[in-house]
């Protein structure tokens, strides 16, 4: 299917490229999120009268994620969890619980922007973990796992 991307998508293509993508991904994910449009002659045609609003939106986006991305950039989380003698821990950390001790501390940050690439964290110690507040802003933060007893 040929579809006009209305915002950077990693992978794909920038702000008005027409892409070719299968079909399911296009009509249960990129369409319904508003990230793209089918690419008709009158879609085409309505992408380029609204083309400066949506570069000035996306412009505006980019701004608000890297202002963020700057404060948020070297940040510690700290998060408690049961552990054993052996500094493992009886459960683990997942990006979910590092969103919620983003959100604790005023940042507005959701599970889906925690890029664990290890997986979820099952010892106790100091890890790096990506935060990806847009396509092109991505910071690090370091995730301090302590143990109870």
């Amino acid at each position: 299917m040929q579809i006009i991307l209305l915002e950077k998508v990693v992978n794909l293509g920038n702000l008005g490229d027409v892409v070719k993508v299968k079909d399911g991904y296009a009509r249960n994910y990129l369409i319904p999120n508003g990230v793209a449009r089918r690419a008709t002659p009158d879609a085409l045609a309505q992408f380029e009268t609204k083309r400066a609003e949506l570069e000035k939106a996306a412009a505006e986006k980019l701004a608000a994620a890297q202002a963020v991305g700057e404060k948020l950039a070297g940040l510690m989380v700290q998060i408690s969890r049961k552990a054993g003698v052996d500094g493992r821990l009886f459960g683990s950390v997942t990006n979910h619980d590092v969103a919620e001790g983003l959100q604790a501390q005023g940042f507005a940050v959701e599970k889906l922007m925690v890029r664990m690439p290890e997986g979820a964290l099952k010892t106790i110690g100091d890890f790096p973990v990506d935060i990806a507040l847009h396509t092109d802003v991505v910071v690090q933060v370091t995730v301090s796992v302590l143990g109870e007893h």
